[in-house]
């Protein structure tokens, strides 16, 4: 039995086998008869597993972890890109004026209540960047199990998408100078259009691949899935060596290949059972490295401080800014509610501080992880709840759903 073990996978293996089978058992449960979104059930189970110590989820994330957790930010950001119509912009500008206002509100709300608690400002900044990303993960996997569509649902994502690409940006290139606090604003500008600039290079061409093969190959055919993963998994990964991102690249990609194909996007039966999959993974995932933080008193005071501080700045600003939007005050206000959620691409950031520098990134997991783990599970049922106030979604779906079949796909923000 012992010379089995060694010459397969082993136990590894067999324990991530049967942990995401009962997180897909718990996901589908929670939505049969507690009427909750799936994600509560994958999120709950990674949580038991986390707190009772499970050794697959290493941390600082690395290895084929990381990948995963990168291949599945990638799919989900790659979608959430898809659904976002440039063109749509040029309508109604004042939703770029509204996201900019509400990432840069939560930026320095984050800012100003971590420095007052004491921390040291490499910290502050990185937690700041942290802060300002909402999880579209979250959002769409919701928004999938409720079958939601409507102005809350798009808007919701829109926003979500953007301030995911700025977290992305600006996080992506502290990396370099985490451990200096002096750097200057001019400095970390241009690292940031650097940043940009080559996830956006190595994005469009992921596009253009993209475009090719779907000119050559049946749109349905599952070659073509095998294709659309390979492409999306090859650019993410050639992004990081060349000084990009690699989830950023597939936000980007998916965002030009939206401008090239207006329609609504249209994703394979496969790619869906794939994305699925690596769905449950990534939930799983999170909330099991999140509950293996340090829960110390002065922690968890620090980060339900941060939850409430970045939910109320989020809030105030789309209240502020929602006039000439086309969405009413309420409505702005439900929105702020879809964006409380916290997850993979918080995490992901997360575990790259701590690689970038052990000193400062272990003081920002610290309150970072916690933070996470309590806006992806309290954030899931807040969106539900949100989605279900503003009458925008259906009956969930008793069934496996797919995401990526969300028949809204494509819809206008």
């Amino acid at each position: 039995m012992g010379d089995w073990i060694q010459a397969t996978p082993g136990l590894p293996a067999l324990e991530w086998a049967l942990l995401l089978a009962v997180a897909a058992l718990a996901g589908h449960l929670a939505q049969r008869y507690a009427q909750i979104p799936k994600i509560i059930g994958y999120a709950v189970v990674g949580t038991i597993t986390g707190l009772i110590g499970f050794a697959g989820a290493a941390w600082p994330l690395q290895g084929i972890g990381l990948f995963l957790l990168e291949l599945g930010i990638a799919l989900v950001l790659f979608e959430a890109g898809a659904r976002l119509p440039l063109r749509w912009f040029r309508h109604n500008p004042m939703v770029l004026v509204q996201s900019a206002a509400e990432s840069l509100l939560t930026f320095l709300a984050a800012f100003a209540v971590l420095h007052w608690m004491g921390l040291e400002v490499a910290v502050v900044r990185a937690l700041a960047v942290i802060a300002v990303a909402a999880s579209p993960a979250v959002l769409m996997r919701v928004v999938s199990d409720l079958r939601a569509s409507g102005p809350v649902t798009d808007r919701a994502i829109a926003l979500t998408t953007l301030n995911t690409l700025y977290a992305l940006t600006i996080g992506t290139a502290m990396l370099r100078s985490i451990d200096r606090a002096d750097g200057t604003l001019l400095a970390s500008m241009a690292a940031s259009a650097a940043v940009l600039g080559v996830s956006l290079l190595i994005g469009a061409m992921l596009a253009g691949l993209l475009t090719g093969a779907m000119r050559l190959m049946n749109p349905t055919s599952e070659d073509t899935t095998i294709v659309m993963l390979a492409l999306i998994g090859a650019c993410a990964a050639l992004a990081p060596p060349f000084g990009g991102s690699a989830p950023l690249v597939a936000l980007l990609g998916g965002i030009l290949l939206k401008q090239i194909h207006p329609r609504p996007w249209v994703w394979p039966r496969q790619l869906g059972t794939a994305a699925s999959m690596l769905n449950i993974l990534m939930f799983v995932l999170v909330s099991s490295v999140a509950a293996q933080a340090d829960w110390t008193l002065g922690i968890t005071w620090a980060a339900l401080a941060l939850i409430a501080v970045r939910a109320l700045a989020k809030a105030v600003s789309l209240a502020a800014t929602g006039y000439g939007t086309g969405i009413s005050l309420k409505k702005s206000l439900w929105v702020s509610g879809t964006m409380v959620p916290m997850s993979s691409v918080a995490l992901l950031l997360t575990s790259q501080f701590v690689v970038a520098s052990q000193s400062i990134g272990s003081q920002v997991a610290n309150v970072a992880l916690p933070m996470i783990l309590i806006t992806e599970l309290l954030g899931a049922v807040l969106v539900t709840a949100v989605l279900y106030r503003a009458k925008e979604t259906s009956k969930p779906r008793s069934d496996t759903s797919l995401q990526g079949a969300d028949p809204s796909a494509g819809r206008l923000p």
